[in-house]
């Protein structure tokens, strides 16, 4: 047998082992409490054709949608990659499906001339497409435009709009696009894909509860391990640097320090532990500084929030970083803006609500905010305090 061939039978071997965890975690989900899913009746839950949702096999892919309320599958051989799924429905274009994701290197990168960021678009597809569009990410047919550029988002895809699944297909087709033209395509793990991970779907949106019915399946098992999004999304770091610029979605507080761990070993303990529980991180002091709703690089809010932090506090977390700027989501503002003279950039700008939001655009050490009609506005001060949920 050929050695590409060998690879290839370990890493499906691999994925079907993991696979058979899933299946045995979700019976164990089974079990969870009512609030961690919807109450409503499948029945009056709102639908939408929805999918693919592709699933690794043994030299196959297999493909599920939900199209006009009615479960559709197709197998497809996976003899080479990539592995080209036809439209069906819920997407409009077709989809090349790469092999299996390794991890993404966490290393700094350096020299970029132009980022783009923005965060937590929370399934509001229509509205990022034209923020990337106005500014020249990518083209009229949603193909990278944006060269030697590298677009970040940090966290929160999932949960709440209806179209999680294009955009997450869209950033998996601009990855492989940008990293061709020299660019790179960055997406952090945010507190909903982390809460999405750990079966937690308060903020699901009610279309998919009833499309995983569809399908006869959990909402979580449609991103399992053996899954091309899942496989995809666990390769993600938490945290990542380029130039001197530091992306995480919440933030990072002086209490971080604690741990004592790189950023490439904080990242691989996420990843290790993707899934994991309120009820198993709570008594896990080391999973603890990771996943808790307070000081956690996840869900962090001080920078907003907390009256007692002071310039030179920030000051010192950046310095002990190594980075000149660090770059959050998470805390909702109506606009990107600028904190502790300039040391902290909020980019959740509220693309949530699915009527505005924009782009955090740093060109050559500039930075400007790029709008949904294409206009640069100045990055100025703001308030500190704002909406969070």
């Amino acid at each position: 047998m050929k050695p590409f061939h060998i690879l290839r039978a370990v890493v499906f071997a691999a994925l079907m082992s993991l696979a058979a965890s899933a299946t045995a975690a979700g019976q164990e989900r089974a079990s969870a409490p009512a609030s961690a899913t919807t109450s409503l009746p499948a029945a009056i839950l709102p639908s939408f054709d929805d999918g693919p949702y592709l699933f690794y096999g043994h030299g196959r892919i297999d493909a599920r949608w939900v199209c006009d309320g009615k479960a559709t599958e197709r197998t497809f051989p996976a003899k080479h990659w990539p592995v080209t799924v036809p439209v069906q429905c819920g997407q409009t274009r077709p989809i090349k499906v790469r092999a299996p994701a390794e991890p993404e290197p966490d290393i700094a990168l350096g020299q970029v001339e132009r980022i783009a960021a923005l965060s937590d678009v929370h399934g509001q597809y229509d509205l990022m497409v034209r923020l990337l569009r106005s500014n020249s990410i990518v083209d009229r047919k949603l193909n990278w435009r944006y060269g030697r550029g590298h677009l970040v988002v940090v966290g929160d895809v999932f949960d709440r709009g209806p179209k999680v699944n294009q955009v997450l297909w869209l950033l998996y087709a601009l990855e492989q696009q940008a990293r061709a033209a020299g660019g790179g395509v960055h997406l952090l793990l945010g507190n909903h894909e982390i809460m999405v991970m750990a079966n937690d779907l308060r903020y699901v949106n009610d279309g998919y509860n009833r499309n995983a019915g569809v399908l006869g399946t959990s909402y979580i098992d449609l991103y399992g391990p053996q899954t091309v999004l899942g496989h995809w999304l666990r390769s993600k770091p938490a945290i990542t640097q380029i130039d001197d610029l530091l992306f995480v979605h919440g933030g990072i507080a002086s209490s971080y320090f604690e741990m004592d761990l790189t950023r490439a070993q904080i990242n691989q303990r996420y990843r290790a532990t993707l899934g994991t529980t309120k009820s198993a991180w709570q008594g896990n002091p080391e999973l603890a500084a990771l996943y808790n709703g307070k000081t956690s690089p996840i869900w962090y809010r001080g920078y907003f929030t907390d009256p007692e932090l002071k310039q030179e506090q920030v000051d010192a977390i950046a310095a002990r970083l190594g980075v000149k700027h660090i770059v959050v989501g998470h805390t909702s503002h109506k606009q990107i803006g600028s904190y502790f003279d300039g040391v902290v950039i909020g980019v959740d700008s509220s693309i949530k609500n699915g009527e505005y939001g924009e782009l955090l655009l740093i060109e050559r050490g500039k930075m400007s905010r790029g709008t949904p009609d294409g206009k640069r506005l100045p990055l100025t001060a703001a308030d500190r305090l704002a909406e969070t949920d």
